[in-house]
């Protein structure tokens, strides 16, 4: 009886501990708990009552998609073949036609073909409109027709296709497709090393360190590391990229998180391939993530001259979480900090303005931090080269531009229009710049500025107050004034543009391989890693 009496009162102590313990958990439980429940009837009696037939599996996925779009743009939901594109992307390998294509309401479009893989043997070329697979109409398909192309490796497939207005078909035979993390390396000159890093898939390490020991076997003495447009990718293989320049046991990132076992410290692991060889890093606009952690942490130990323009500016880091009947949650859990201890996250997504657009971490709000010389590196905005090049630096007209898919249907054009007998002397003319600019006022390309969005609004709000006689002559003046401005800004970004122009271009008739040989000719930012190189007190002026 005693021993029962004991028993009835510590249960009920245990109890309020754990209540008392977990008080802000359970609170935070009943909240998820009631609408989870208020969703859960919400959906039922929709589904029910709707006048219409309703398709549940659209529902749901909007829904959970449209909840994430309050988050980060990074924090996604994966459907079972979503979860397949994530695997290849990963990995690097898949099954399929060996290109790259872009889903339309009614074509998929092919926009790169890699040399020598099934698309490129069977003739398709970018620009190329596929609008039937095996008979299946892409315009009539309920679902993502780029399924259409995916199936067995050597299983076969008949593509009907419209290039510049005429149709065709071919037959293509599936095969293995495998894409290189490194696309292409080669010596620049006698005692200069090119490696081309292009994604942080599961092969992205051990091909840059391939490529680096061949190129020191060729003679090179010094290395150009080009992570322009390398979007990211796994933040192991960054680490090991990193390895490959710094010794064994030094601190490349930091992962700092609500969640305390996502709070990690990554150091290096391997014997590195050399410390003392001379990088420069090449980065832009599209550099992300992973691209930004190696660059970032090469530049906090001055272990690298960082050339081109500012980096995107993700400081953010996803973790995929498994969830029923195949799917997948991808969800940032974490910021990453390079060794100095800077994050170099530009846009805030939890701070929005009132038309709900993420805030970019303004310039007066970077803090300071030291490299391990003692040079002054900042957070908030991405990384930012120790050279840097004006030209390459992406503006709000040229990222609209290259939005538009402008450059690529003018590239498309000038492909079937012109010949070109030798690619390496290739030169864009001024009249052709010209072509490009009359291109965009025929071709329906529009650019709203924000001037013109607050315009708008000023208009629409005179009318409900009867005050827009006079205002709306004034407005079309304004309206006439910024269209001749963006006209300006078009011509003022000249040299910007004639590059990517010439970069699309470029690869219409040599392939991405031959564009690269093209850039070891002709590129601004290898010409500037060059001759940083070429003079090694200049190189280590740069990195003290």
């Amino acid at each position: 009886m005693k021993h029962l009496f004991k028993k009835r009162i510590l249960i009920p102590i245990f109890a309020a501990v754990i209540l008392f313990t977990g008080s802000a958990f359970n609170n935070n439980f009943f909240e998820i708990a009631k609408q989870i429940e208020i969703f859960t009837t919400l959906f039922k009696e929709l589904n029910m009552n709707y006048v219409d037939d309703t398709n549940p599996a659209d529902l749901m996925d909007n829904a959970i998609k449209n909840m994430l779009n309050d988050l980060d743009p990074y924090t996604k939901f994966y459907n079972e073949q979503d979860v397949e594109a994530e695997r290849i992307r990963r990995t690097g390998d898949y099954t399929g036609v060996g290109a790259r294509i872009r889903t339309l309401k009614d074509k998929l479009v092919v926009i790169e073909p890699y040399k020598d893989y099934p698309a490129d043997k069977a003739g398709l070329k970018a620009g190329d409109q596929i609008i039937a697979v095996n008979g299946v109409n892409v315009a009539g398909y309920d679902g993502d027709a780029s399924n259409l192309l995916k199936g067995a490796s050597n299983s076969k497939l008949e593509v009907t296709y419209t290039r510049q207005g005429d149709t065709k078909n071919t037959t293509l035979t599936r095969s293995e497709i495998e894409i290189n993390a490194v696309p292409h390396f080669s010596m620049v000159n006698k005692q200069t090393g090119y490696i081309v890093l292009q994604k942080f898939n599961a092969k992205a390490s051990s091909q840059t360190a391939y490529a680096l020991k061949d190129l020191k076997a060729q003679g090179a003495k010094q290395i150009i590391l080009d992570l322009r447009g390398n979007p990211g990718g796994l933040l192991n293989e960054a680490v090991n990229v990193v390895n490959l320049f710094v010794p064994k046991g030094q601190l490349v990132v930091t992962t700092k998180s609500k969640v305390k076992k996502y709070n990690q410290t990554y150091y290096t692991k391997k014997e590195p391939i050399d410390t003392d060889i001379p990088v420069v890093v090449l980065i832009n606009g599209r550099s992300a993530s992973a691209s930004e952690i190696v660059s970032g942490t090469l530049q906090d130990l001055d272990r690298a001259v960082i050339v081109g323009s500012r980096s995107f500016g993700k400081g953010l880091v996803q973790r995929p979480k498994k969830l029923t009947y195949g799917t997948q949650l991808k969800v940032t859990i974490s910021r990453y900090y390079t060794p100095s201890g800077r994050c170099i996250q530009a846009l805030d997504y939890w701070n929005r303005d009132n038309n709900g657009n993420a805030v970019r971490v303004k310039q007066e709000n970077y803090n300071v931090f030291k490299t391990k010389n003692g040079r002054k590196v900042f957070d908030g905005g991405g990384v930012f080269p120790d050279e840097a090049i004006e030209v390459t630096k992406n503006t709000a007209i040229t990222d609209a531009i290259l939005g538009s898919q402008s450059i690529f249907d003018f590239a498309t054009k000038y492909y079937y229009t012109h010949k070109i007998s030798d690619i390496n002397t290739f030169k864009l003319k001024d009249s052709d710049f010209n072509a490009f600019k009359s291109y965009l006022n025929t071709s329906g390309f529009k650019f709203e500025t924000e001037t013109e969005k607050a315009l708008k609004k000023a208009l629409e709000v005179s009318k409900t107050e009867n005050l827009d006689d006079d205002i709306n002559k004034d407005y079309q003046t304004l309206i006439t004034n910024l269209d001749n401005s963006k006209a300006k800004a078009v011509q003022d970004n000249k040299s910007q543009l004639i590059n990517l122009l010439t970069d699309e271009i470029v690869k219409r008739y040599v392939y991405r391989e031959g564009l690269y040989e093209y850039y070891k000719i002709h590129n601004e930012e290898i010409k500037t890693a060059n001759e940083i190189l070429s003079n090694l007190s200049k190189y280590n002026r740069y990195l003290n």
